[in-house]
């Protein structure tokens, strides 16, 4: 499993072994985690990757990917699809630590996730954020999403891809396990 580079992340797809160490909050040697890494949204979205593991195998390449800081390595947080794409659209969860936060890192890896879903053929990713959660919501819109529904207490954002085009606003060259690279501009 290869990571997905961008201008300031590494985005490592982590398998189950790595999680297992995440949910229990035990790095292992070759793990480089922040002070406040893992925090409880990564255990919530770790976890769900593990169960989705046991219950039908890896879904690499629509998996979970520790977000980590290029400059030094450091996991600062976490990033994922929430299953397989079913009918041409896929969902994503993000997190990230609290001193991660606020520097447009989650919109960032965002990103690179719409490009990466562009690249296997999906033609909606959609988020859902809390209405309270203002933050979420303008990592977003950052990102390329646009807000289209609202249900109880969550907005749900989508962002469509057309061709191999993501209509994100900002590039972002993606470069997968198989070598394909595309670029989302």
């Amino acid at each position: 499993m290869t990571d997905l580079h961008t201008e300031r992340l590494v985005l490592h797809p982590i398998d189950a072994a790595e999680a297992a160490r995440i949910v229990a909050r035990q790095p292992s040697g070759e793990d480089s985690w922040a002070q406040d890494f893992p925090f409880e949204g990564d255990l919530i979205g770790v976890t769900a990757f593990l169960r989705a593991v046991a219950a039908g195998g890896d879904p690499h390449p629509f998996g979970h990917y520790r977000i980590a800081r290029a400059a030094d390595g450091k996991a600062i947080g976490g990033i994922g699809f929430k299953g397989r794409p079913d009918g041409g659209s896929v969902e994503i969860g993000y997190g990230l630590t609290p001193s991660a936060r606020g520097h447009g890192v989650a919109a960032e890896a965002a990103r690179a996730l719409v490009a990466l879903a562009a690249q296997r053929g999906v033609s909606r990713v959609i988020a859902d954020t809390d209405k309270v959660n203002i933050a979420s919501q303008r990592t977003l819109e950052r990102a390329g999403f646009t807000r289209v529904a609202a249900n109880g207490d969550l907005y749900r954002y989508e962002i469509l891809i057309v061709g191999d085009r993501a209509s994100a606003g900002k590039a972002v060259v993606v470069t997968d396990h198989l070598g394909c690279t595309s670029r989302i501009s």
